[in-house]
């Protein structure tokens, strides 16, 4: 008996030990392309970040918070003050290395470089900009979609509203984030830099965004869902339709890389829970 246990056992084992040298190589990967965006920003910077506090980093992008304010809306304190939070005042490795000072992930039509940290999972996957005026410019194409399009009727100095609406439209899971980005703008008098427009003004604005949304909305799966980083030794979808559960994976990220709902992908696999196992075959489509 001891000895059938161990025969059967020893399969098992192998599954592991591939499973833990595949994570190990992926790990690596990742890890060595973040050294190469590190030592190319190193060498661009030679070798000296400028270091920021909050008033210097104000004072280092509230020209082009103010340029992006003026071509959609978007109050200048309410991207100031966004940066000052998403960024660490610009002293994230995130905004350091990658020129990512809003945190915006790598999608499917990102033509660009990346930069790979834990976040929602483990090694996400981050867009690495030029230079931080090009994220700047970036964050504001990443609002106008139609999730964010009702903010964009609010009077471009009313950073009130638009911090409450940011929440309302998911932008942030935390509940105290209206209060986070408001405080910051008071604290720092960030609403110095918003101006009001005329009705004029308004309107012209307006039809210029919205047509921009608009025209965004059949690319906007394409242009704003973040890619997956699939899990290691994850397979590609058979012929049949079917996927092999990999170790990493849930429901609900299976489901999402086959733009399937969970309910869904429970649906298709006569599912009464969302547990799943390792090597379970599940049907994708």
């Amino acid at each position: 008996m001891r000895q059938f246990i161990h025969s059967v056992s020893r399969p098992f084992i192998c599954i592991a030990i591939v499973v833990i040298f595949l994570s190990s190589c992926s790990s690596r990967k990742f890890s060595k392309n973040n050294k190469q965006i590190e030592k190319a920003a190193n060498k661009a910077n030679n070798n000296s970040y400028k270091s920021y506090n909050t008033l210097s980093y104000i004072d280092e992008f509230k020209a082009v918070a103010i340029e992006e304010m003026n071509a959609y809306g978007i109050p200048a304190s309410i991207t100031l003050a966004q940066g000052i939070l998403e960024s660490g005042s610009g002293n994230s490795d995130l905004a350091k290395y990658a020129n990512n000072h809003f945190g915006i992930k790598c999608t499917s039509d990102w033509k660009g470089k990346n930069y790979f940290r834990d976040d929602d999972q483990k090694n996400d996957c981050f867009r690495v900009y030029k230079d931080a005026r090009e994220s700047f410019k970036d964050h504001s194409e990443f609002l106008k979609r139609k999730r964010y399009s009702f903010l964009f009727q609010l009077d471009k100095n009313d950073y009130k509203s638009w911090a409450q609406g940011l929440k309302t439209a998911g932008y942030a899971t935390n509940p105290k984030y209206p209060d986070l980005l408001i405080s910051t703008i008071e604290k720092y008098q960030l609403y110095q830099y918003d101006q009001s427009e005329s009705e004029k003004q308004k309107i012209a604005r307006e039809d210029r965004v919205f047509t921009e949304i608009n025209q965004n909305i059949p690319q906007e799966k394409k242009k704003f869902t973040p890619v997956e980083t699939p899990p290691v030794g994850a397979k590609p979808i058979l012929a049949d339709g079917t996927y092999t559960v990999v170790k990493g994976d849930t429901l609900y990220n299976i489901a999402k890389r086959f733009n399937l709902t969970v309910d869904e992908l429970k649906m298709l696999n006569s599912m009464a829970t969302d547990a799943i196992k390792l090597g379970q075959i599940l049907k994708v489509k």
